[in-house]
C-alpha cells in the first residue's frame, strides 16, 4: 500500500466490521482525517438510485471513491489548519456551495414528486398515450429488416487495395463451398466474429452504415453473398440470413415506450413550472444601479489602438 498516496486497500473497506459497535464506523483514517461509513453513504447518494446497487458490487469503484474522499478530507484539513476558511470570501463561497447542493436536492424532490403524481394518474395518461399512437402511427412503424452475417477486412491495419484483394479471395473460397461462419472466425477483423461467426441480429437501414445496409437489403435470397462492399470500417462480404417486411407495431408493443416518454415530459414540465415561477416572481426586486456597476466599461481604443504609419 502506498501510504503517501493515501491508497485505501480492501482491508480498510472492512474496517467497519472491526468497529461494528460504533454508530458511524471509520472506514479509513490518517493523522488529519477520518472517513466514515456516513461519508461514503452521503457521497453514494449523489448517484441515481438505479446505479447505487451496481456501484456497490465493484471493489475497484468503491476503493477509488474512498481514495477520492479521503484525499479531499485531508486537503480540507490542511486548509483549515492554514486558516483558509476564515477568509470572508471563502466563507461566502462555502455558503453558495451549500445553496447549490440544497437547490439540486430540491430539484430532485420536485422531480420525484412529479413522478409519483404521474404514476398516480397512469390510467389517464394511458388514454393520452393511445391518442398519440393513433395520431402518429407512422412513428411506430418498422422498416424492412434483415439478418445477415459478414466478414470485415478493415482498412486501418492494411491498405484499401489489400483489404479489397483479401475480400475477393475470401469470396472465391465461399463460392467454392467454404463455411461462412468458420471463415469469419478465421479472417474477420470484427472482434465479435470470433464468438458469433460474423452473425448480425435483425437490423433496418438506419441502424447500419449506409453502404453496408444498402447492400444487405439488396440481397434477394437467403444465402446470397455480396460482392465486397466498402463501408466506413473497411470492406465487407455479406451473406443474407433472413428478411422481415415492414410492419406496423401495435399499441401494446409501444405503450411502455410512449408512457415513458410522457412521464419524462411531465416531470420536465413540472420542474420548469417551479423554476419559471422563480424567474417570473412578481415580487422580485432588482437593484439596477448595482447591476450596472458590475459591468466593466473599457475604452475601446485600448482594444483598437491607432497604429503608427509604416516606416518609409
Amino acid at each position: 500500500m502506498n501510504r503517501a498516496a493515501l491508497v485505501v486497500g480492501l482491508s480498510l473497506l472492512l474496517a467497519g466490521a472491526v468497529r461494528a459497535e460504533q454508530a458511524d464506523p471509520i472506514l479509513a483514517e490518517n493523522t488529519l482525517a477520518k472517513l466514515t461509513l456516513a461519508d461514503y453513504e452521503a457521497e453514494l447518494s449523489r448517484l441515481p438510485v438505479a446505479l447505487r446497487g451496481d456501484f456497490a458490487t465493484d471493489v475497484k469503484r468503491i476503493t477509488a471513491l474512498l481514495n477520492k474522499l479521503l484525499i479531499a478530507k485531508t486537503l480540507a484539513a490542511h486548509a483549515r489548519k492554514a486558516g483558509i476558511e476564515r477568509d470572508p470570501l471563502v466563507q461566502r463561497r462555502l455558503v453558495l456551495e451549500a445553496d447549490r447542493v440544497l437547490a439540486s436536492l430540491e430539484v430532485q424532490r420536485i422531480e420525484e414528486a412529479a413522478g409519483v403524481d404521474f404514476d398516480g394518474k397512469a390510467s389517464q395518461f394511458m388514454i393520452k398515450a393511445r391518442e398519440l399512437y393513433l395520431v402518429d402511427r407512422a412513428k411506430y412503424r418498422t422498416g424492412e429488416q434483415v439478418t445477415a452475417s459478414h466478414i470485415l477486412f478493415d482498412t486501418k491495419s492494411r491498405s484499401a487495395d489489400s483489404a479489397l484483394a483479401a475480400a475477393r479471395e475470401a469470396r472465391a473460397k465461399l463460392l467454392a463451398g467454404a463455411d461462412f461462419s468458420t471463415l469469419a472466425k478465421e479472417l474477420s477483423d470484427d472482434p465479435s466474429a470470433k464468438s458469433n461467426g460474423g452473425h448480425l441480429d435483425w437490423f433496418s437501414a438506419e441502424q447500419m452504415d449506409p453502404a453496408f445496409a444498402a447492400t444487405a437489403l439488396s440481397l434477394k435470397n437467403v444465402g446470397d453473398i455480396s460482392e465486397p462492399v466498402r463501408s466506413s470500417f473497411g470492406y465487407h462480404l455479406i451473406r443474407l440470413e433472413g428478411r422481415r417486411p415492414a410492419a406496423q407495431k401495435t399499441f401494446d408493443e409501444v405503450k411502455v415506450q410512449i408512457m415513458a416518454d410522457l412521464r419524462k415530459r411531465y416531470i420536465d414540465e413540472q420542474r420548469e413550472l417551479k423554476i419559471n415561477a422563480i424567474r417570473n416572481d412578481p415580487d422580485m426586486k432588482v437593484n439596477q444601479s448595482a447591476l450596472d456597476a458590475l459591468v466593466q466599461h473599457v475604452d475601446p481604443e485600448l482594444f483598437n489602438p491607432v497604429m503608427p504609419p509604416p516606416a518609409k
